[in-house]
């Protein structure tokens, strides 16, 4: 089993930048794949990062690179997701998923593991 436990989540405004932190425990490796979704009001959950392997490798959705960072601390298990020039489309709640192998996925199939979330809300 993983527990993945979210921070970093809150109200800016346009323009702004946040990092969202997401801790691990249990049984998992840094190179399995972790990566970051989030689901915004009335809408599907939607992929946006994902960092995998041991030479952290990442992808993101279009929509967010170049603004979006993906990162992870293997001493801390903890995988970040850096945030800037943050607009109100990113408002959601952000979820951190991980599965049990070091391959990339982008689908909400392929990830067993799930965190509580945290809101960000970005304001006009």
């Amino acid at each position: 089993q993983v527990q993945l436990v979210e921070s970093g989540g809150g109200l800016v405004q346009a323009g702004d930048s946040l990092r969202l932190s997401c801790a691990a425990s249990g049984r998992t490796f840094s190179s399995d794949a972790k990566a970051w979704f989030r689901q915004a009001p009335g809408k599907e959950r939607e992929f946006v990062a994902v960092i995998w392997g041991g030479r952290s490798s990442t992808y993101y959705r279009s929509s967010v690179e170049g603004r979006f960072t993906i990162s992870r601390d293997n001493a801390k298990d903890t995988v970040y997701l850096q945030m800037n020039s943050l607009k109100p489309e990113d408002t959601a709640v952000y979820y951190c998923a991980a599965r049990s192998l070091p391959i990339m996925a982008v689908t909400i199939s392929e990830y067993a593991y799930w965190g509580q979330g945290t809101q960000v809300t970005v304001s006009s």
